[in-house]
């Protein structure tokens, strides 16, 4: 690859920008002597939840363990089966192989890559217990819509949010039709602390209260444990976000604001699609993915780019049914076709988008990617 232009990441410079307020929370908590489950991560909870709007929010390990966590405190396991997207990260489906469950894959929606209303109806079988909707690239999907069918049906939704922190829907809200919501704090993501990081939040007390137990060797007093994990964010990664979280919707800001640069710059290049963003709804860009039309055309077309000094990265070229081993033996069924999904992975492109991203840079990309010759 060729001398870094354009990085895919900003993490230092978004350091920069705010060093004094993260420097002094890190001493603060240092010189507290309190570093896990101490005063910090108590104030990060209660912030998140007043964010988010939901009654109780906990702050886990990593966005995995949330996932999995909240299906063992809605008693999902051995026996149940989970619905989710075929295109998304391992994680989503190994949380529910943690828990126990089948995962059930089905297809993504044409347009949004969210997953698709038709297959998850298609999909529903007198095992199913959940829905677990991936917010992917930063754009929620059809809760409205997923809330019906889960009604329909007498089912849990989980979101998956871990890709989409301070995005919309049309008039409501990542959590409104969900009974949890799962998120990761691991640097890459909008809202990111400096080390892995997770937490949920829910109107659920039953959910909130069995969580707490569950991250903390199942124990809600000194001495006193039942069946638990060690699942916890430690109080400086609690201090670091809540530095950030209020600078989330700013920064999302900045990403909307560079989608509209590249939807611009990019919307006559014939080769690619762009990210499609439904209408009314808050995507937030954690990902500004482009697809090749032709997908032979795709690691061309990523070699190029880091041919020439851009960090283009692929998100997630291979399908979890197209990963090696699979399915290692665990619990799945395949629902209907995966058309979607499959195309998704073949040619999807990251391009670099971040809030700290220049104007001018997103333009050289812009003027690259127009240069290539199929």
């Amino acid at each position: 690859m060729a001398q870094i232009k354009v990085p895919f990441y900003g993490h230092v410079k978004q350091y920069e920008g705010i060093k004094a307020d993260i420097d002094k929370a890190i001493s603060d908590v240092l010189y507290s002597g309190n570093y896990v489950q101490g005063p910090a991560l108590k104030k990060f909870e209660e912030e998140l939840a007043a964010y988010t709007g939901a009654d109780y929010a906990v702050g886990v390990g990593n966005g995995t363990d949330a996932l999995w966590l909240a299906m063992m405190a809605l008693n999902i396991g051995p026996g149940d089966e989970v619905i989710t997207n075929a295109n998304t990260f391992f994680a989503t489906v190994e949380a529910i192989w943690t828990a126990g469950a089948t995962a059930v894959l089905v297809d993504a929606d044409k347009d949004t890559r969210t997953i698709d209303i038709e297959a998850i109806k298609a999909a529903i079988t007198d095992k199913t217990k959940a829905i677990a909707p991936v917010h992917l690239y930063g754009q929620t999907a059809n809760m409205p819509e997923i809330r019906k069918i889960a009604d329909e049906n007498n089912l849990f939704i989980i979101e998956d949010n871990a890709q989409a922190f301070g995005a919309a829907g049309d008039n409501f809200k990542i959590g409104q039709y969900g009974d949890v919501v799962c998120t990761s704090f691991i640097i890459q993501k909008n809202l990111g602390c400096y080390g892995d990081g997770g937490a949920l939040w829910t109107n659920r007390k039953e959910v909130n209260d069995t969580v707490r137990k569950l991250r903390n060797h199942g124990s809600d007093a000194r001495d006193h444990h039942s069946y638990g994990f060690n699942s916890r964010l430690d109080d400086l990664q609690a201090a670091v976000l809540s530095i950030k979280l209020k600078h989330i919707d700013a920064w999302n800001d900045n990403r909307i604001a560079l989608a509209k640069v590249y939807d611009e710059g990019l919307k006559d290049v014939d080769f690619i699609t762009l990210p499609y963003a439904r209408p009314g709804y808050r995507h937030i860009y954690h990902l500004y993915e482009i697809e090749t039309k032709d997908p032979a055309e795709r690691d061309k077309l990523l070699k190029y780019l880091n041919d020439n000094g851009i960090d283009a990265k692929t998100h997630y070229s291979i399908a979890v049914h197209k990963q090696e081993g699979f399915p290692w033996g665990k619990p799945v069924r395949i629902s209907g076709s995966l058309e979607n999904a499959e195309k998704n992975a073949s040619s999807c492109i990251s391009l670099p988008i971040f809030p700290e991203l220049s104007v001018d840079d997103a333009k050289y990309v812009i003027e690259v990617l127009k240069g290539y010759k199929k």
